[in-house]
């Protein structure tokens, strides 16, 4: 019998599977070059917002804002009737309203923000009199992309009041943050959470960086842009502006209205990492790591901003203060367990510093799970005394240094955001100290010590089972001893994280490798979180600020 031909050998079938073949090629080509346009689309836009934000940090972009505004203020009569309102002319926040009026009688001004599906945001607008006749001020709280209805009301020494109601689309968001947050644990209907703002600090990204300020309900009421890097916390001088950190190499001052009124670079000697803090003079002292050094040690340089010049100058290296520590240490670039620290000697590692009204200083040393007290930082820095576990410092000439544990508790674990805090009920030379206890046990340049010496602590980077704790300390300088005074268990993160005493009590904690902060009781019971989606790692820090006599009264 004849055989019949192989299907696939028909000349019809053959055509069709070529036919078949050559659309699945076109369709694979036209799919991965729709992948490659979308991306270089995504990239090109990157590039573009990034460059735009770099212009928005330059004296010339902020001094040409001031002249559009005053040519926008001159074709409006600007009176409570008509206000000249415009969006964001600084470009330091994108969702902010600038408004300019006049009034013929002095009155204080408040403002509500309403938008359909979100809580109303209601504010006093800073004014340096609280009854003025001509009224600038920065407006707060808009949702980005919709309608917003804005109530303007106006109210006189006698407590009499009217209203001016206008409508504003909101801007449209740079970055790609949530406008509500996630309340994994609401607050109940009684709860007072005070009416500050949440600033996020650090939510890095790959993309563009940015500051956040959420509302006590998780509404987003603010986007910072940043160079880079990010912001680690907000300070206030005494000429009501509010400096950050723009980048590793920038710290900026902003007035209350938004514009940038003084950027500094830091220069080619120094970058900034972690923390900053005022001093009594009004200039800046920064953690620091100087660049190009032989060694390649990072993170161990304590350097001070003058805030009249913006010149720098060097204040403390840990490396020769701590020279006999330091030597014992293992060069973290030989270590193969962490890719991203070759090259870098990240012995110390500070990650906060508090300044004492005595010309003293605290330090928070992650790599050691110690905090360092530095005495005459400006002038002659000594090491004053440590806290912590003295057995990681065993057999150098600072193990005598560490005041006497009072006590049965654990010592910390790589903590982070310590605070010291002064009480006028508390006799000369005792303090409390509160911090994020991170309780977790590493260093790469000491791979051999035995961390769990300290009770209780993790050593896992990731761990269900492990918790983070809020601490507060009492110490005495005149006894040289510490003791624990206040603590509670809090999700576990087991790098960054931040911990603050709000003015009511409570306590907001921010634990940054969950992307939750929340805040607290003093017993630790939590009374509100929320949840945050990160964009890399981590949110480095969340601190709560009333901005009162900045942006509000």
């Amino acid at each position: 019998m004849k055989s019949l031909p192989l299907l696939s050998n028909h000349p019809r079938v053959r055509r069709w599977t070529a036919a078949v073949v050559a659309l699945a090629i076109a369709l694979g080509v036209c799919l991965v070059s729709y992948d490659n346009v979308d991306a270089a689309i995504r990239q090109n836009r990157i590039e573009r917002l990034n460059a735009r934000i770099e212009n928005v940090y330059t004296a010339d972009y902020q001094d040409m804002a001031d002249d559009k505004l005053e040519q926008g203020k001159s074709k409006f009569a600007a009176t409570e009737d008509d206000m000249f309102v415009t969006e964001n002319p600084y470009g330091t926040n994108t969702t902010s309203l600038y408004v300019y009026f006049t009034t013929d009688d002095a009155v204080a001004v408040s403002y509500t923000v309403h938008a359909d599906g979100y809580t109303d945001f209601t504010r006093d607008a800073y004014q340096q009199s609280q009854y003025s006749k001509t009224h600038e001020f920065q407006l707060l709280g808009l949702i980005p992309g919709e309608k917003n209805t804005i109530t303007i009301t106006l109210t006189d020494a006698d407590g009499k009041s009217r209203t001016h109601v206008f409508e504003h689309k909101g801007a449209y968001l740079l970055g790609n943050e949530e406008v509500q947050l996630e309340q994994t644990v609401a607050a109940d209907s009684g709860e007072d959470l005070g009416d500050g703002l949440y600033a996020i600090l650090g939510n890095d990204s790959d993309e563009q960086d940015f500051m956040f300020y959420y509302d006590t309900n998780g509404v987003l009421r603010g986007e910072i842009p940043v160079l880079y890097y990010r912001s680690h916390r907000l300070l206030f001088d005494d000429d009501g502006l509010m400096w950050f950190s723009a980048s590793t190499h920038h710290m900026v001052a902003m007035n209350r209205l938004g514009k940038l009124e003084k950027i500094y670079d830091l220069g080619s000697d120094y970058i900034l990492h972690h923390d900053y803090a005022m001093d009594s003079n009004g200039d800046i002292v920064l953690l620091a790591t100087e660049i190009g050094r032989d060694d390649n040690a990072v993170q161990d340089q304590v350097i001070k901003l003058r805030t009249s010049t913006g010149s720098v100058t060097s204040l403390v290296d840990f490396g020769e203060l701590f020279a006999d520590y330091k030597g014992s240490t293992t060069h973290a670039g030989t270590d193969e367990s962490d890719s991203s620290a070759k090259n870098r000697w990240d012995w110390l590692h500070c990650n906060t510093i508090q300044l004492l009204d005595d010309g003293s200083a605290l330090f928070s040393a992650r790599e050691t799970s110690t905090i360092i007290k530095v005495d005459d930082l400006e002038s002659d820095p000594t090491l004053g005394y440590m806290i912590g576990e003295p057995s990681v410092w065993a057999g150098t000439d600072e193990v005598s240094s560490f005041l006497t544990k009072n006590g049965d508790f654990s010592d910390t674990g790589g903590q982070h955001s310590i605070t010291y805090v002064a009480d006028d009920s508390l006799p000369d030379g005792q303090y409390y100290l509160y911090m994020f206890d991170n309780n977790f046990g590493t260093s790469l340049t000491r791979p051999d010590f035995d961390w769990t010496v300290i009770d209780g602590i993790s050593t896992e980077l990731s761990s269900d089972t492990a918790e983070s704790q809020y601490r507060k300390y009492l110490v005495d300088e005149n006894a040289g001893t510490y003791m624990e005074v206040s603590s509670f268990d809090v999700p576990y993160s087991p790098y960054v994280s931040s911990a603050q005493e709000l003015d009511n009590g409570q306590i907001l904690i921010d634990s940054g490798m969950k992307g939750l902060f929340g805040q607290y009781d003093e017993d630790g019971d939590l009374l509100a979180q929320f949840h945050m989606t990160l964009n890399s790692a981590y949110i480095y820090r969340v601190y709560k600020y009333d901005f009162s006599e900045f942006y509000f009264a």
